[in-house]
């Protein structure tokens, strides 16, 4: 599965990154610092599976949802955050998010996740 990881924290996506390295048939092929490069390497890349934080510069993480669904590219989207509000859940989801994670609490259930969306199920 190719992984991209769009997110403003250069600790994060390292973290986040050597913690995917580790799940087997999984592979990073691509990280992003905003929104808009991060709408750029899906578009460019077309990975499976891409992780967005919510809040970025320049684009933030609904918006890349909304773009990415608008021009029907078919990947998998994980929406990834700290601030897990119940009105972001609920949009996110709307908007076609494949699963929303809390960043602070769900970080050692990410090989569920990944298997749950590589077995084509929604997510909360």
């Amino acid at each position: 599965m190719k992984v991209v990881i769009i997110d403003d924290s250069v600790l994060f996506r390292e973290r986040f990154r050597e913690l995917l390295n580790h799940i087997r048939n999984i592979e990073v092929i691509g990280e992003a610092v905003n929104g808009l490069k991060g709408l750029q390497l899906i578009e460019e890349t077309r990975p499976d599976l891409a992780f967005i934080d919510i809040r970025m510069p320049e684009m933030n993480g609904i918006e890349v949802l909304r773009k990415i669904r608008e021009k029907g590219i078919v990947v998998k989207i994980c929406m990834l955050t700290s601030y897990p509000y119940k009105q972001y859940k609920e949009r996110c989801l709307a908007e076609g998010a494949d699963y929303f994670f809390d960043k602070n609490l769900d970080i050692k259930q990410i090989s569920e996740v990944i298997s749950t969306l590589a077995n084509n199920q929604k997510g909360v």
